[in-house]
């Protein structure tokens, strides 16, 4: 993954995190038929995708911080 991959998969991460404050403050949303989405459900999911995100958040950049050649 690229540095701006990276980045755009960090900004996803914040728009989760975003989604998550406005079930917190009681939005309520709904499908394209007027069906309403089961928020309690849908916080669980977001903080699920939040979780993995940070693990692969971390995990590439651990990568990036390790040295790719040798000491000199």
């Amino acid at each position: 993954m690229s540095r701006s991959e990276l980045e755009r998969f960090k900004a996803a991460r914040v728009t989760a995190i975003y989604r998550l404050d406005l079930i917190a403050k009681g939005a309520q949303i709904t499908y394209d038929d007027g069906t309403p989405v089961d928020m309690a459900d849908e916080k669980q999911r977001l903080e699920a995708v939040v979780a993995d995100m940070d693990r692969r958040i971390a995990k590439l950049e651990l990568r990036d911080a390790k040295p790719t050649g040798p000491l000199n």
